[in-house]
């Protein structure tokens, strides 16, 4: 396996704390400076759940426009928008974000539970949003966290909602979703349409083997601290930008180089500069 790889860094999440792991970045600073560090350590991609100056989990579309716009003053990185924000923010709340801009932006498309949470993911709105994502010219990461999900997103694309390359996230380990096996990512990746650009998404504990896995298996990876917030067993991550280095050591293990922000551009057929947005 010769593939590049393309390799994300998710900054922060939109559930734990300093309390939890205080290296978190939390206000928008922090999350600027973690995405210039992890872009340097070779992450082409950064996925962004946005934080006020508090900390707290926001839909702000003010503090979108202005994470997105430093982003792209202070690295190369590819913006990859989160709309999920928070089980409690109203999903045209959410959507609003992607007026920000970024180069990407998540799309789920299934309400589901989610944790202790309830995520709310209504049909229409689902399409109303995929359609003004296309308008910008935004793509879509469509985050998969069960088999249905895989289902509704090819009917988005029958729909002409979805432009190809279709980019999927296998998300794996969330509680109302599936289970983090290898099972589970084998029949997931079987499932997918024909020129699919995937990563494996692995929440908690099975994050490195995991995302290993996919990595041998010819997907992209990410990684960071909205995933894991433990390099190993009593090892606190010291910053995302730690386990994007990880992440570069094993590609390069699996002879996978890793590619760069234009390649990655190229390889997800997007047409807007690599700066990360338009500013």
């Amino acid at each position: 396996m010769t593939d590049p790889v393309t390799l994300t860094a998710a900054l922060t999440g939109p559930v734990a704390t300093k309390a939890d792991n205080p290296n978190l970045p939390e206000t928008p600073a922090e999350i600027v400076a973690g995405a210039k560090a992890a872009a340097a350590a070779g992450a082409a991609v950064v996925h962004v759940h946005l934080r006020d100056e508090h900390g707290r989990p926001s839909a702000d579309v003010e503090i979108a426009k202005r994470i997105v716009h430093d982003i792209g003053v202070e690295s190369e990185a590819l913006v990859q928008l989160s709309t999920g924000v928070g089980m409690g923010v109203e999903f045209e709340e959410r959507a609003r974000l992607i007026e920000a801009r970024p180069a990407m932006a998540s799309l789920n498309v299934c309400s589901m539970t989610f944790g202790e949470g309830e995520f709310h993911n209504p049909p229409a709105a689902v399409r109303r949003l995929a359609e003004r994502m296309r308008e910008l010219e935004i793509k879509p990461e469509l985050e998969i966290y069960d088999t249905g999900h895989l289902e509704e997103v090819l009917r988005l694309k029958e729909e002409g909602l979805l432009a190809e390359p279709l980019q999927f996230s296998l998300v794996l380990g969330v509680r109302g979703g599936m289970a983090a096996t290898l099972d589970n990512l084998n029949l997931m990746i079987g499932a997918l349409p024909e020129g699919s650009v995937w990563q494996v998404i692995a929440i908690g504990r099975p994050n490195l083997q995991m995302t290993a896995v996919g990595l041998a298996l010819g997907g992209n990876a990410r990684t960071g601290m909205e995933d894991t917030l433990m390099l190993r067993r009593g090892r606190p991550v010291q910053s995302n930008a730690e386990l994007i280095e990880r992440l570069v050591r094993v590609a390069e293990a699996l002879e996978r180089p890793v590619n760069s922000v234009a390649e990655a551009a190229a390889s997800l057929g997007l047409s807007i500069p690599v700066s990360g947005a338009s500013n």
